[in-house]
């Protein structure tokens, strides 16, 4: 390699370093916005004058939204290009939350959750972009970054949520706020350099396929020729009945149970805590904000433990998920507030490591063609098992307080039984193409 082809290759280099870092903060500010309005959320409705009824009623609504669009629009974003839908997405979003601005009736705050549910898919897109950008071998390390960028900014949202709550009119306040940060990440992906993502996405395509297919991974990044609807719902339909009819439901059930188990896990922490050793919900809340920080700093372990596994993605997640099944039993068992800390430091990590992982080889065994899709198709199951997991746990925690986590153990010993089934079925690189 010549001089001028090595300076070359190193701007192109850091150009692809720059967008990726770019996608970062848009991670980051979507879930510091979100994280600013969730619990504030109940409270509001009770204001509002709402029955326990009509708030579980409406709080389930996002999550219904979710549970039918998440594929949708990820498999949309295949179709017409991630800038078209991601901004698309940022600034229905923006909307939603401007509206729930002004909600001082229920007939409002069920309107201002109809965008977001339909539209919320901001981060699910960005993933996908970020994996048109990468090679299969950069991959995990990308995703482990921005995971973790996000959930800092879930962690640091609560913070000034609750400052500008203590105002008078703090929660309008806050919902203003969100809209304005969804109005800025909206300009912020206005503003990346889309040509120079395309560029990037060939070339990564091409040395990953190692063919001219790379168009058809490059189009997803970018918008093309504009389709019209006809055609764009024809590609989307056809897309989902792709993802439907494949050997991929190994995977997908693997989410789902992991999903539910670790929901179990933390949907009655703070009664738990309280119940078996009389914690204050005060000290409860300075051990969920540890726990949520060593989950964020977790998402910044993927990349070097995946290369400790020879990028053996499989392998990973399977000792990450029964590594899950050994925290759970150590917390549903524990006697002591010290066990339940030393369970809380590896769960947090170790759920960071198998999310980001079964991510990984859902997009390895799509590949290029359907990337979009397939992010938005787990994100639909684990909108499943957010409508699942309180039904379950309400019943769970009829029997004994340690009756949601000790659930969650069996699911998640289910999830090991599936992996250890299904993973010889897979190359040794855990991947397995689409029929």
């Amino acid at each position: 390699m010549n001089n001028h082809n090595r300076s070359t290759w190193y701007q192109k280099r850091r150009g692809r370093t720059r967008i990726i870092q770019c996608v970062y903060v848009v991670g980051f500010m979507d879930l510091f916005g979100v994280s600013m309005i969730i619990p504030l959320l109940s409270h509001h409705v009770k204001a509002l004058g709402a029955s326990p009824t009509v708030a579980g009623i409406v709080g389930s609504t996002y999550g219904v939204l979710q549970l039918f669009s998440s594929t949708i629009v990820g498999s949309w974003s295949d179709v017409v290009g991630r800038r078209q839908s991601l901004l698309t997405c940022l600034l229905l979003s923006a909307l939603g939350y401007a509206i729930l601005g002004t909600s001082t009736s229920m007939a409002l705050f069920v309107l201002s959750r109809i965008p977001v549910g339909l539209f919320k898919h901001s981060l699910s897109i960005c993933r996908a972009l970020l994996s048109d950008l990468v090679s299969e071998t950069e991959r995990p390390l990308v995703m482990g970054h921005f995971n973790a960028a996000s959930s800092v900014g879930f962690i640091l949202g609560p913070v000034l949520g609750g400052y500008l709550t203590e105002r008078e009119g703090g929660f309008y306040t806050c919902a203003f706020a969100c809209a304005a940060i969804f109005l800025l990440n909206a300009g912020l992906v206005r503003m990346l350099p889309w040509g120079d993502i395309l560029h990037h996405c060939d070339g990564t395509a091409r040395s990953s396929n190692g063919s001219s297919s790379a168009r058809g991974e490059s189009e997803a990044a970018v918008p093309g020729k504009r389709r019209p609807l006809w055609s764009q719902l024809s590609s989307v339909g056809s897309r989902i009945r792709m993802v439907a009819l494949s050997d991929a439901w190994d995977l997908f059930l693997v989410r789902l149970l992991m999903a539910v188990a670790i929901m179990l896990y933390y949907s009655n922490f703070s009664l738990a805590m309280e119940e078996r050793f009389s914690l204050k919900p005060k000290t409860t809340g300075y051990l969920i904000s540890y726990s949520s920080t060593l989950g964020a700093l977790g998402g910044f372990l993927v990349g070097p433990v995946t290369r400790l596994y020879a990028d053996d993605t499989a392998a990973l997640l399977l000792h990450s998920t029964l590594l899950t099944f050994l925290l759970l039993s150590l917390y549903t068992a524990a006697r002591s507030v010290w066990q339940v800390l030393l369970s809380s430091t590896f769960f947090a990590i170790s759920t960071a490591v198998g999310r980001t992982c079964v991510t990984d080889l859902e997009l390895r065994r799509g590949g290029a063609r359907a990337s979009g899709t397939l992010i938005g198709a787990g994100q639909s199951v684990t909108a499943v098992g957010r409508v699942l997991a309180p039904l379950i746990s309400g019943v769970a925690q009829e029997f004994s307080p340690r009756g949601p986590p000790a659930l969650g153990i069996l699911l998640a010993l289910a999830a090991v039984a599936v992996l250890l089934v299904r993973i010889p079925h897979w190359n040794r690189k855990g991947r397995a193409k689409m029929d």
